[in-house]
């Protein structure tokens, strides 16, 4: 049997021709799709999950950041006198020039303990320099206990907020404390903090993910034979 030289051209079938065009624009529009969100992605928020307890006496140097240099300095002192009868125990303060916590008015400030899904960073927000008084003690004697008072005195999930410097740009963070008092001490326990990557961004207090943050599965041959509307993407939502 004689084969012809000329080599025979075989006609794709109708059913076929459509696959191999759905295939190509749904692979060009999820290649467009990824250039376009790309940037995106690059946003987000650095959650750190940790386990600090600071009994009083003891300080914990924050790196919000993780460029081996302390952003903050959380510390829960002794007494410290403030006016009769009452002294400070617990502040956070600035460890390095630039950087300030999120407080009111008061000598020193007291830093405002946020609640879950409270925005730090916004226009009205007010941010100081030094330290920031978390909680202190009324009344603290020898042989009877003090009172508690301040934003944080007995504080469960709370969040101090945080302005913070990277390359000379502002960045915003949080940390997230649990206050406990005692027989005039506090025991202050440090259970994760977080920043947000884009400068001049707010953060949400808990918020441990970027809501720019884009995930994109792995298109197959089935999704793209389908066409670019059966490529699953989704916006990574933000919570603790």
């Amino acid at each position: 049997m004689k084969l012809s030289s000329q080599s025979r051209k075989v006609k794709p079938s109708e059913s076929l021709n459509h696959r191999l065009n759905m295939y190509a624009l749904a692979a060009g529009a999820a290649g467009v799709s990824a250039l376009a969100l790309a940037p995106g992605a690059e946003a987000k928020v650095v959650y750190t999950s940790t386990s600090v307890t600071l009994w009083p006496e003891g300080a914990y140097r924050l790196d919000l950041n993780h460029d081996g240099k302390s952003d903050f300095t959380l510390a829960n002192r002794a007494c410290v006198p403030v006016s009769s009868g009452s002294c400070v125990s617990s502040v956070a303060e600035m460890a390095k020039l630039g950087n300030s916590v999120a407080g009111s008015p008061g000598r020193p400030p007291f830093a405002l303990a946020f609640q879950l899904g409270s925005m730090i960073g916004g226009p009205h927000e007010h941010f100081y320099p030094g330290e920031a008084m978390l909680a202190g003690i009324w009344n603290p004697g020898t042989y009877c206990s003090g009172g508690a008072f301040g934003p944080w005195a007995e504080a469960t999930n709370c969040y101090l907020g945080f302005k913070f410097q990277i390359k000379h740009q502002v960045h915003y963070g949080w940390a997230r404390l649990n206050v406990n008092f005692s027989v005039n001490q506090f025991k202050v326990v440090l259970t994760g903090y977080a920043y947000e990557t884009i400068p001049n961004k707010p953060i949400i207090a808990g918020k441990t993910k970027g809501t720019d943050a884009i995930t994109l599965q792995p298109a197959t041959l089935g999704h793209l034979a389908a066409g670019s509307a059966a490529i699953p993407a989704w916006r990574t939502t933000g919570g603790n």
